[in-house]
């Protein structure tokens, strides 16, 4: 696929997935604008793309959490790219390890207002942007599967996660008139970092939930979010594409199976 001259925003690009999105669009020719939470964490995940896209990195450091910095982060994009054509809604707060019961209200509205609210204020901005371009977009949101198939002790996330599948179909219905295409990629297990503390026994029993066997990697879903933002998909809009390897399928896992 290819995105040269395309100008692309990818939020939550330090690590992992992010990463992997922000180096596939770079890859493919595209000038890439990296956000993250903090500046040095943007610097070192611009640092290793730079090699691949030398002159095309934009460093967009902030705290979406923060409407004044998002505010900022698109000034920042505005000016150093004259315009947007594909923005990708990465960023996250997972919200782990809290019961229903026992979930702090500070983290779960913080879950919400990293990754909901910032999706639906990152989207308005670019889509304005956009329509200014008057040559159309696209948005990816990256959605998850727990929105349909909860997990325990994380609820926040779960719910909103939820928002996040709404409002990309509210969102696709509006802003399709004017040429800009909203879908969601929905990840199941994702091999991240989080993966390394995990005993052998551990990984085994996770992959026994997907039917191809393993995990899906960031480069995965990093190519089907590419899909989703080319001409490829120009006629998808409105659309959940799930990367799980067929995880959420299944009722039940194997060795539950009656």
């Amino acid at each position: 696929m290819n995105f040269e001259g395309k100008r692309v925003l990818v939020t939550g690009t330090s690590r992992n997935t992010g990463l992997a999105i922000a180096r596939l669009f770079a890859e493919a020719g595209a000038v890439v604008a990296m956000s993250s939470s903090t500046a040095e964490g943007v610097a070192n995940a611009a640092k290793a793309l730079r090699p691949v896209a030398p002159g095309r990195i934009i460093q967009a450091p902030a705290d979406l959490a923060d409407p004044a910095q998002v505010e900022s982060m698109f000034e920042l994009v505005g000016r150093e790219c004259g315009g947007l054509d594909v923005l990708v809604n990465n960023a996250v707060f997972q919200a782990i390890g809290y019961s229903f019961v026992d979930t702090p209200p500070d983290v779960f509205e913080k879950a919400v207002r990293v990754n909901l609210v910032a999706v639906f204020q990152c989207s308005q901005l670019a889509a304005r942007m956009m329509i200014a371009g008057g040559s159309g977009g696209a948005i990816i949101n990256i959605g998850s599967n727990v929105s349909e198939r909860p997990i325990r002790n994380r609820c926040s996330y779960c719910a909103s996660k939820g928002g996040v599948d709404a409002l990309t179909r509210s969102m696709a219905v509006e802003l399709g008139p004017h040429g800009i295409r909203v879908n969601s990629v929905a990840p199941g297990y994702i091999h991240t970092n989080r993966w390394d503390v995990l005993d052998d026994a551990q990984v085994a029993r996770r992959r026994m939930n997907v039917p191809l066997g393993i995990e899906s990697s960031p480069e995965d879903v990093a190519n089907a979010v590419l899909f989703m933002a080319s001409d490829k998909a120009a006629r998808i809009n409105g659309a959940r594409l799930v990367v799980d390897g067929g995880c959420s399928v299944p009722l039940v896992p194997p060795d539950a199976e009656v």
